[in-house]
């Protein structure tokens, strides 16, 4: 649902400062198109350039309210039906849904002005988040979320891959960690501030209000895109490309990741990171909830807990990376999540819950941030949306089956075994990538 940083690579996507950023462009192969538009540009601070800082402020306003909607949609389902399995079964059809989406996103991010498939987006959004407010005031209908969240995932797809395009429209390559890393870290410092407000809104009034909430989120961000101008595209001079179909378009993208040996191996590691770790969000807010006993506002509380590693993960990253290289960072970083992720289901004191959590987010947004500017260096501006798009159509493929395998473990054999199982699996996926060129990607 996120839509103020897009959509991450798990331990794939995010962002962190510095012109420190250029790292893995030659270490790993391929270098893309520049997108500078002059000298002026690559020396001013990102704050003091004007259309990046707007989209920086609309987003990270988006993100504020979007954090609303991610523990008010788990709750209005765990409040009606009381079940971790039926939150992972939304979780699971709101992630189907994205990955069939991502099937086309990157052709159509491609063929058409992204700048107003971003505004279209956020205002579809903002229409069917805000139906729910308005049925749940003739009752819950959990049929409706149901329906409402996996068009609001499918259309968010196209959002997240227009997204990562944008960024590398507004900035010179060589800055693109910074940018997302500071579109990251100012994201997450709302998310520390969203959680904490939706907790108490949803101890309050309940969970509906905080849905509405991230409906009007959803306005704000489309009117600041509007104020947002994008450079010309490189290389192609903003034309689509002809003559092809979406099936080939998604093709051209797999069959680049397929000829890039980091991008290819870190594709497939990234395939079993999600399956295992896309139920996390349902597990911490079921076990606080129905194993722990609190209530609304201290979910709210650990989960801004959390958010406050996102923050110094993602302002961290830049530096890791250059001093370790891509691939020491990346493999690092995963394997923490890993160990962290082991310890949720076990733990039971409110802070040790929070500093796991913390960890664990802190880690997803250095490697992710790794991930995503990785792949918007070296991949050719007309190839990006396609190649975004290729990328999480197999990264997310098998993403729901794992939510719904997560949350049904939860329920049968208690969340204790199962966050030790995924977490288990987390670090295994650390230990694999040693034996794969992530290994020594971004070292001279």
């Amino acid at each position: 649902m996120s839509k103020g940083t897009g959509r991450t690579d798990g331990a794939g996507d995010g962002t962190g400062p510095g012109d420190e950023a250029r790292l893995a462009d030659g270490a790993c192969g391929g270098s893309g198109a520049s997108g500078s538009s002059g000298p002026s540009d690559s020396l001013r601070p990102l704050w003091r350039q004007r259309d990046f800082g707007v989209f920086w402020a609309a987003q990270t306003l988006s993100v504020l309210g979007d954090s609303f909607s991610l523990i008010a949609l788990p709750l209005l389902v765990l409040d009606v039906t009381g079940s971790v399995a039926s939150m992972g079964r939304l979780t699971a059809a709101g992630a189907a849904a994205s990955v069939l989406a991502a099937v086309f996103a990157g052709a159509v991010v491609d063929r058409v002005d992204r700048r107003r498939l971003l505004i279209t987006c956020d205002l579809v959004r903002m229409a069917l988040y805000g139906l729910v407010p308005l049925v749940w005031v003739f009752g819950p209908r959990v049929w409706l979320l149901y329906t409402v969240l996996p068009v609001c995932e499918a259309v968010g797809m196209f959002f997240a891959v227009g997204y990562v395009t944008v960024v590398r429209g507004l900035v010179d390559t060589g800055r693109l960690t910074e940018a997302n890393g500071r579109l990251n870290a100012t994201a997450a410092a709302a998310g520390v501030l969203g959680p904490l407000c939706a907790g108490l809104v949803a101890a309050w009034t309940g969970p509906v209000t905080a849905v509405a909430v991230d409906a009007a989120s959803f306005a704000v961000s489309a009117a600041c895109l509007t104020f947002v101008r994008l450079r010309p595209r490189a290389a192609d001079d903003g034309q689509p490309p002809k003559d092809t179909t979406l099936w080939q378009d998604l093709r051209t993208g797999v069959a680049f990741l397929y000829r890039h040996p980091v991008l290819r191996s870190l594709n497939l590691l990234l395939f079993l990171f999600s399956f295992l770790t896309l139920g996390l969000n349902d597990l911490v807010i079921y076990h606080l909830k129905h194993d722990l006993g609190h209530d609304d506002g201290t979910v709210g509380t650990v989960l801004a807990v959390g958010a406050v590693g996102t923050i110094a993960g993602s302002l961290l990253v830049a530096r890791v990376r250059r001093r370790l290289g891509f691939g020491p960072t990346w493999i690092g970083a995963t394997a923490v999540c890993g160990l962290a992720f082991a310890g949720l289901g076990r733990v039971r004191e409110l802070p040790a819950l929070g500093l796991l959590s913390a960890a664990f987010l802190g880690c997803v947004a250095i490697a992710g941030t790794c991930s995503m500017s990785l792949r918007q260096e070296i991949t050719p501006e007309p190839l990006l949306g396609r190649v975004t798009s290729a990328y999480w159509t197999i990264q997310y493929s098998a993403a729901p089956a794992g939510a719904a395998l997560l949350t049904w473990a939860a329920e049968a054999h208690g969340t204790t075994p199962a966050a030790l199982a995924a977490g288990t699996g987390c670090v295994l996926v650390a230990a694999v990538a040693l034996l794969t060129p992530v290994r020594a990607a971004g070292r001279s």
